[in-house]
């Protein structure tokens, strides 16, 4: 299926371009008064006859601009940037399959500094761009006081559902990145991560949907990439940045960051400093065989974490770049949790017994990385980079959990139970990578390479607490140890032929792992390898119809592969009436994903796509006796995923903006298990994102903002009702435009609460959970140093790689 695919769309690529009508390509250089790269430059086409603006486009890293698609025809250019007076080109002729390029265009700065410093140049909350969905953080007002976890329930198309799993239109699957490459943590251990990075420190946050061949294969729903700041400016520049947030309980947040640059080097670093207290609850009413258990849980903790950036780029020739950078963070927390569970027989009202249960948990999470790049470009298309990182990930955490069950009266205990765990776990990792692009004839030819090799040890120590003494549980103590090595190799060739584009590559993946059980009691599947090779193409056409309206035709295969911790078989425990059980045999998640978009004026977008996944990874969770239920991972068959997505930015006046995303889509989980069982399980959906701007007087800005998601599927079986959100936040400059206030009400009306069913096999269960989301910020942003004068933004080996490592505890 995947190779017909990828036939049938180069085929129509080369049949279409024959019949493309002749155009030409328009193309220049911006520079400063030093004759440095402007980056982010406004850059706009005018129709001479007319003087009628055609396009827009913003001058890339590099200062370059281009505009495709342009018939033949007399034209001139006009150049703005924030401070800078503008620029108007002399008319000049373009002529059909000729392309035409500019002199350098060069900007002075003002004269008057102090009307320089007071204009502020600032990019839309969301971008649409042909190959992903931007969501500009740094110029949202409702964003402040938020953890990247928090950001992430605010974007368009994206659900993090109660085990705090993130999905990107209705689909699990996701890979995260952070500044462009991917996070070596899954599951809890990611979502404690995503944590630790404050609102005040991303820059942007990226949504790719349908990656091309360069990026990994992992990821079946997509790519989330999240961009950390940077400074651009030359000189010395330090922004400090403060926040506090209060809902239940207080937050605190504060940020130091400093860059250098000049024409030889650029040395940067930052530092975040994060604190608070936060509490949540969850109901469980379960079924299961002949008993009813009726649970209520509250739980209460505090954190404390650190997070710190530090590299230097030395510029050593024209064209060559070499960096070093570390970065890593310290995370502490303390949980407390108190419930309470009414068990009684199914039919019968009356309370046989109560289980009051607590747990005291303190985890410790400490991370480094370390990374060296060289980067060569020669600025006509040639570039080699190549990186190479080492990452370390230690996590400790001790758990104690007192049970008690009581009779109907409270006033009896009739049995308890009192465990100890530890489960430290150490994390490995090691990559290099090497990436290469170099122009041939009219096109681009991209290949690479990249051998990945990640390492870990998790241990479960199990005690029972008998009159205050730690007494090793040997049946129920284990430790698992998973090494996955991962060789890929890509190529891939893009296009532009008139109004026509195509892109077209391949990514060979060689994958070999090996899961180890240690334990006292010897089982079948102490011992699993793995070893696949696996082919992922893709491809893509783009179609440009006329000014305003273009296409675009996109497909790839992905893969899932299993977290390593859904791979031990061990059964563990999370409470006294819960265990977790990996399966060491479950396979990778395959995924066919072809998609269709339509841009009309450069501000609407509407998407339509249709996955195929084979070997979906469930969550299921399923009766183990009649007091007990247990949670495993399973292949579940199929799954078939349609959705339709129509989002935009429109200005409504000039002192009114708006964005909204509206997607749809219809999922479909069926399969069919060996001991009977069965699973089908269908929902259609439909998630609506806004965001309204408003620019008032005195230099106010007023931004609401919220999202409403339908009811849905969760990890394959559990069916949630629906969730919704509304924000609003007021924003404004002060002390001579250096500094800037926020003020910002997240989930206004605390609606922030999840519900939702499971039913299978022999358990039933209804669950809901909500967490202190509403909350009130505010926040103090300050700028030192030179911030008029901006030099070229590298993308660094580190920025642009592309990597998949799994783990997780």
């Amino acid at each position: 299926m995947k190779q017909s695919a990828l036939i049938g769309l180069c085929c129509l690529a080369l049949i279409l371009m024959s019949y493309a009508k002749p155009s030409t390509i328009i193309k220049g250089k911006v520079v400063d008064e030093a004759n440095q790269p402007l980056a982010f430059a406004n850059v706009l086409l005018y129709n001479a006859a007319d003087t009628s603006v055609l396009k827009l486009e913003l001058t890339n890293e590099q200062g370059v601009f281009q505009f495709t698609n342009i018939n033949a025809g007399s034209y001139f250019v006009e150049v703005s940037f924030v401070g800078m007076p503008s620029v108007k080109t002399k008319v000049f002729e373009a002529t059909a399959n000729n392309p035409f390029e500019l002199p350098n265009i060069q900007l002075l700065a003002q004269s008057n500094e102090l009307e320089a410093v007071t204009v502020v140049a600032k990019k839309p909350l969301l971008e649409m761009k042909p190959d992903k969905m931007v969501m500009n953080v740094e110029n949202s007002i409702t964003a402040i006081g938020n953890d990247a976890l928090e950001l992430l329930r605010k974007a368009p198309g994206v659900v993090v559902d109660n085990n705090e799993n993130i999905q990107l239109l209705g689909k699990a699957g996701v890979q995260i990145y952070i500044d462009g490459k991917p996070s070596p943590l899954a599951g809890t251990d990611l979502a404690a991560f995503l944590k630790t990075l404050q609102a005040s420190d991303i820059e942007a946050i990226e949504i790719i949907t349908n990656p091309s061949s360069r990026f990994d294969a992992e990821g079946n729903a997509g790519i989330i990439n999240i961009k950390l700041k940077r400074a651009q400016n030359l000189g010395a520049n330090t922004n400090l940045n403060l926040t506090y947030s209060q809902g239940e309980l207080a937050q605190y947040n504060g940020s130091v960051s400093a860059n250098y640059r000049n024409k030889v080097m650029n040395a940067f670093g930052g530092y975040t400093r994060s604190d608070g207290k936060n509490t949540s609850f969850n109901n469980f009413y379960r079924e299961q065989f002949n008993f009813v258990f009726d649970q209520f849980s509250e739980q209460g903790g505090s954190w404390q974490n650190d997070n710190f950036r530090l590299g230097t780029d030395f510029y050593v020739k024209k064209k060559h770049t070499v960096g070093f950078l570390a970065s890593g963070f310290i995370s502490n927390n303390d949980w407390d949790g108190n419930s309470r569970a009414d068990i009684f027989t199914l039919g019968n009202s009356n309370v046989d017994s109560i289980l009051i249960a607590s747990s005291d948990t303190e985890g410790n999470r400490t991370n480094s990385n370390f990374n060296i790049n060289y980067r060569f470009d020669d600025n006509k298309g040639k570039t080699w980079s190549i990186d190479a990182d080492y990452g370390i990930f230690r996590i400790e955490s001790d758990q104690l959990q007192p049970n008690f069950y009581k009779d109907p009266t409270e006033q009896f205990t009739l049995s308890e139970s009192i465990v100890f765990m530890n489960t430290p776990t150490d994390i490995d990792i090691y990559t290099l990578k090497v990436d290469h692009e170099l122009p041939v004839g009219k096109g681009k030819v991209g290949a690479g390479a990249k051998v990945s090799y990640v390492k870990t040890d998790n241990i479960f120590d199990f005690f029972n607490v008998i009159d205050g003494e730690n007494i090793l549980n040997k049946e129920a103590t284990n430790q698992f140890d998973y090494t996955e090595n991962v060789n890929a190799a890509y190529a891939n060739y893009s296009q532009q032929s008139g109004k026509f584009g195509i892109q077209a590559g391949v990514r060979l993946e060689q994958t070999n792992s090996e899961g180890d059980l240690t334990s006292f009691v010897t089982t079948e599947n102490d011992n699993v390898k793995r070893n696949y090779l696996d082919l992922f193409p893709s491809a893509g056409i783009t179609y440009q119809l006329d000014e305003k309206n273009s296409f675009q035709v996109n497909y790839s295969r992905r893969i899932n592969r299993p977290n390593y911790q859904d791979l031990n078989p061990f059964r563990q425990r999370l409470d006294e009436l819960t265990f977790e059980k990996g399966n060491p045999f479950l396979r990778p998640e395959y995924t066919n994903k072809f998609q269709l978009t339509h841009t009309f004026n450069y501000a609407i977008n509407t998407t339509l796509s249709f996955d195929h996944t084979k070997d979906l990874i469930g969550r299921l969770t399923d009766a183990e006796t009649e007091t007990s239920a247990f949670i495993t991972y399973q292949n579940i068959a199929s799954r078939f995923n349609y959705s339709l997505n129509v989002s935009g930015a429109l200005p409504i006046k000039e002192w009114w903006s708006t964005y909204t995303s509206l997607t749809a889509f219809h999922q479909r989980n069926e399969a069919e298990f060996e001991d009977g069982k069965t699973l089908d399980v269908n929902v259609t959906s439909f998630n609506a994102y806004m965001q309204q701007t408003f620019n008032l007087p005195k230099d106010f800005i007023l931004e609401i903002s919220g999202f409403y998601s339908s009811p849905s599927i969760w990890e394959g079986a559990f069916k949630t009702e629906d969730m919704w959100q509304l924000n609003a936040g007021i924003a404004k400059k002060v002390l001579r435009g250096k500094g800037t206030l926020k003020l910002n009400i997240s989930d206004i009306f605390k609606s922030q609460v999840w519900r939702g069913v499971s039913e299978f096999g022999d358990l039933y269960m209804f669950g809901e959970g909500g967490w202190d989301s509403r909350r009130v910020a505010l926040n103090f942003n300050y700028l030192i140093g030179n911030n008029q004068v901006r030099s070229q933004k590298r993308n660094t080996g580190l920025e642009e790689e592309s990597q998949r490592i799994k783990s997780g505890n």
